[in-house]
């Protein structure tokens, strides 16, 4: 009789783990962004200072447009091995080396003198942060069954933006305290040092490491109908499945498209707004806020919503979304926003609203769809890896854009990019409704 009592104990157990998991997994990677966001925000006190040693605003802005482009490039390098090796070594190895990884470049670049040693402190950066994602995924797949992939990937995805969010306002009030962007970076690496610390003694692989069952996988995932640990015998036979399936390339089309916009909206933005509004570098930094902070509410509104629809309501979530947003883009782009300080924070709040919940379902809950518990690492990896080359227009192309054709000219080519990543979530509605219909 003791044996079937036991039972609540253990789900009880396992309850209090996943949401520790999840909490650990959501400060982990906003502390991840803390140290990623922060050239953004510190932008303009980088072009004025380049200007202080003779370089023009517009020079700079291309060279430090080059400088973060350079890394969203070893990023997206970094993340198509960085998913195996989650699904060969484990989630949590690659979550805590990022992070160490993402400290010690971020300290390089605080003391780094110029564009050179920016340029790879920056990349260094990047390289080590993409690891963080595929090892929070192939984690959550462990914790958590398919049924929820919806919601606990949307709280996850809080990390990078209400997380993103704030760190923006925290990074402000420094800003508006005095500190120089020095200090701002040997101060987000600091934090990112404790957060480390905590993580390294709570974060667990999965279940198994407190003695409890893992929860299932989606059975319709491309590995098959199996909840096997076994690892991926070959490369060969982790990429296969996902390589060979057409509706994963439309995911990863999808992906680059997405990409470009969440890349120049976390970029550009302080930026925008200190060039075109005219605020100051502190309050460009606090409002460009916006975009990860409505970014956030479309995420959980999307994670809840895809949850009871369904995969095919996912899709439907993403065409939407994007066909709003190809709209909302022109706004900016036909210089309807001109002369007002209120009508620009509505625009990027409404952006983010539209765009962030759509690219958070393809390297999270998609991710997980497609790759289960065997390849969910890998799935996540492919996705962001080839979203993030399409992310290396958002540096300095961008710049380049703004500066030959002004901010207007910028915007009208990001609503192209919306246009056609729209066209592409509609293919991907169409083939997820006749899975749906056919039930394969």
């Amino acid at each position: 009789m003791a044996e079937p009592a036991a039972a609540p104990v253990s789900s009880r157990l396992t309850a209090r783990w996943q949401t520790l998991t999840v909490s650990l997994l959501v400060t982990g990677y906003a502390g991840y962004y803390l140290c990623r966001s922060n050239l953004a925000v510190v932008m303009p006190l980088l072009i004025a200072e380049l200007g202080r040693r003779g370089l023009g605003a517009d020079a700079a802005r291309i060279a430090l447009g080059s400088v973060a482009s350079l890394g969203v490039l070893a990023y997206a390098v970094g993340k198509f091995p960085s998913g195996g090796l989650a699904d060969y070594l484990g989630g949590r190895r690659n979550f805590l080396l990022g992070m160490a990884g993402t400290v010690a470049f971020t300290l390089l670049f605080a003391v780094s003198g110029g564009l050179p040693m920016f340029t790879v402190a920056w990349m260094g950066n990047r390289l080590a942060q993409s690891l963080g994602w595929a090892g929070a995924v192939k984690i959550a797949s462990k914790w958590f069954s398919f049924r929820r992939y919806g919601t606990v990937m949307a709280i996850v995805s809080l990390s990078f933006l209400f997380g993103d969010a704030l760190a923006r306002q925290f990074m402000a009030l420094l800003i508006a305290a005095g500190l120089g962007w020095r200090s701002v970076f040997l101060v987000d690496a600091v934090i990112l040092s404790a957060i480390l610390v905590v993580c390294f003694f709570l974060v667990r692989e999965s279940p198994a490491a407190i003695g409890e069952a893992e929860p299932p996988s989606n059975p319709a995932n491309l590995f098959g109908d199996t909840d096997a640990e076994e690892r991926p015998t070959s490369l060969g036979s982790l990429l296969r499945p996902l390589l060979g399936s057409f509706v994963f390339w439309l995911a990863c089309g999808l992906s680059l498209g997405t990409t470009i916009l969440r890349e120049t909206f976390n970029l550009w933005t302080p930026t925008w707004l200190a060039q075109t509004v005219g605020l100051s570098a502190a309050n460009s930094a606090s409002l460009s806020a916006m975009f990860s902070l409505s970014g956030g509410f479309s995420v959980i509104l999307c994670g809840l919503l895809s949850d009871r629809l369904g995969r095919s309501g996912r899709a439907a979530i993403m065409f939407v979304g994007l066909a709003l947003a190809t709209a909302a883009l022109l706004a900016p782009g036909f210089d309807l926003l001109h002369g007002s300080h209120l009508m620009p924070v509505v625009f990027i709040a409404v952006v983010g609203l539209l765009i962030v919940g759509p690219y958070s379902f393809l390297a999270g809950a998609i991710a997980l769809d497609f790759g289960g518990k065997r390849g969910s690492g890998a799935a996540s990896g492919l996705i962001d890896g080839v979203g993030y080359l399409g992310g290396v227009l958002s540096g300095e192309t961008v710049a380049r854009i703004s500066v030959q054709f002004g901010w207007s000219g910028a915007f009208l080519a990001l609503a192209a990019v919306a246009a056609v990543s729209s066209l592409a979530a509609g293919a991907f509605l169409l083939h997820e409704r006749r899975h749906t219909r056919s039930g394969a």
